[in-house]
């Protein structure tokens, strides 16, 4: 059974994405956790209430009562447009952040995908919007899947995996995406961007040994050459229709963040399709 983290603030977008989710896993048995993560402004002022400890308690209950209503809302909405018998679902209203809570959560239930909405968003609102969803990216031990706010669900049948192949088949999350693939009868193309230095052993060995892994997927190896990894990626979609865009998430220092694209970054706040991102 699979167990799926659903991050919701009860917007639009987190609830598309929590039916992005019951449609790309329908018929299969999954436990959905369903999470909403509060944080009363007034718990983090107390000279407000003159350090009254008993209001700031009272108004978490309330923050709580209202939140697993909240929470058990969507789960009935959700459970009853998608019916599945397959399908169950567990509400979590919890008073923390939501990165430390899905890390906690990941842990404790053994979660193996989380799937959360997104907003797009242009110049300085990209410090804003769709932080939430960074936040979770950055310190997600396992595999992410956001959702842009408005898109209708479509079988992911063209699947774009932008590789440096500097992975392999044994990475978090790649049974996942295989597991994908092979439901959906999707065709998976590795696109690797090439700009001048030849491949290494290690990368020609992990390029083989992808290879072998997806054998009873359709899949397809582009060399974009001469292109960074996102004009790659923004050249191939202009030229082909894509479903699902699937990165590995590369941490990098202050420097190297300097001196290359945050590629990530921009895809949560510019993707037109939902991306599947494997954990570093």
């Amino acid at each position: 059974m699979k167990k799926i983290l659903l991050p919701t603030d009860f917007s639009k977008a987190s609830i598309n994405a929590m039916e992005y989710a019951v449609q790309l896993f329908k018929n299969e048995k999954c436990t959905f956790y369903v999470l909403n993560t509060y944080e009363p402004v007034a718990l983090y002022t107390s000279t407000t209430y003159g350090n009254d400890l008993g209001l700031d308690l009272e108004i978490g209950e309330l923050f709580k009562k209202k939140s697993k209503k909240q929470v058990q809302k969507v789960i009935d909405e959700v459970s009853s447009k998608y019916e599945d018998e397959h399908h169950h679902y567990k509400g979590i209203s919890t008073f923390n952040m939501l990165s430390i809570e899905v890390n906690q959560l990941v842990k404790d239930y053994d979660i193996e995908l989380i799937i959360m909405g997104t907003n797009g968003a242009t110049g300085l609102k990209e410090v804003f919007i769709g932080s939430q969803t960074m936040h979770v990216i950055k310190n997600a031990k396992v595999p992410v899947i956001g959702v842009p706010q408005g898109y209708c669900f479509k079988q992911p049948k063209e699947i774009l995996f932008t590789t440096d192949y500097q992975t392999n088949e044994n990475h978090i999350g790649m049974e996942l995406l295989e597991d994908i693939c092979n439901k959906n009868i999707s065709r998976l193309i590795f696109l690797n961007a090439y700009e001048g230095s030849s491949l290494t052993q290690q990368q020609v060995a992990n390029m083989e040994s992808l290879d072998v892994f997806f054998k009873r997927d359709a899949h397809l190896t582009q060399i974009a050459k001469g292109m960074d990894v996102l004009e790659a990626m923004e050249d191939f979609q202009s030229r082909h229709g894509i479903d699902l865009l699937v990165l590995v998430h590369n941490k990098h220092n202050f420097f190297e963040n300097l001196l290359f694209k945050p590629v990530v970054k921009k895809v949560v706040h510019h993707s037109g399709v939902p991306f599947f991102i494997l954990p570093n």
